[in-house]
């Protein structure tokens, strides 16, 4: 048996100001920062083989903060475009909720976790999805059959779409998923990379397991 454990990256400096951030390459906060040392706290007593992420700040400070406090020194990390943000397109660096006020609740459902809809300029989900399942076939998967516990630190619409794939979520359904920052997904895999159970851990608390 092996572990998957996903942890969204902590609050940026554009998540508190309320900014699609997207691709754009944004730190942490102080709040971040500290999201992520307790998010830390729930995987100490977890080992861990090997970690990816994306190629953004946010996620790899994310990261470094675990790593520090788990001690994962000599831990190896992967990171890789594919575990990127959804391109928010036009829409990266608006207000948010100047957006939902300016195209009504629906639209602005629609742009923030619809799954088809396709940002001019940016991406859909299903685009997200279409890059980051592929290369968790490739790359991450056959660790996990080996038997290694597996972190990923990603964002939050390149988790959407791999707890999508994993919990068999539907299209309609995955619009209601949506992971805090700082949150993390710790999910059992069988020998043959299924899943078999799940916690759901927020900020140093065991908030739920469930069986999948």
């Amino acid at each position: 048996m092996a572990k998957l454990i996903l942890v969204r990256h902590g609050e940026s400096e554009w998540n508190a100001k309320g900014l699609w951030t997207g691709l754009t390459d944004i730190g942490l906060s102080e709040k971040g920062k500290e999201e992520a040392r307790e998010a830390a706290k729930s995987l100490k007593n977890i080992r861990i083989d090997l970690a990816y992420t994306s190629v953004l700040i946010r996620a790899n400070q994310t990261l470094e903060e675990i790593r520090k406090i788990v001690g994962l020194d000599n831990i190896i990390i992967v990171k890789d475009k594919a575990l990127n943000e959804k391109d928010y397109g036009v829409f990266t660096g608006k207000n948010k909720w100047e957006v939902q006020k300016e195209y009504g609740e629906e639209k602005f459902r629609q742009i923030r976790r619809g799954w088809s809809y396709q940002i001019p300029n940016g991406e859909s989900l299903k685009d997200v999805y279409n890059r980051t399942i592929p290369y968790y076939q490739k790359e991450i998967l056959p660790k996990l059959k080996e038997g290694k516990n597996v972190l990923i630190v990603a964002h939050g619409n390149s988790l959407r779409a791999l707890v999508k794939y994993l919990e068999s979520i539907s299209d309609k359904d995955v619009e209601n998923l949506e992971l805090a920052t700082g949150e993390i997904y710790n999910y059992d895999l069988s020998s043959d990379g299924l899943i078999l159970s799940k916690q759901k851990l927020t900020l140093g608390r065991t908030d739920d397991i469930t069986s999948i």
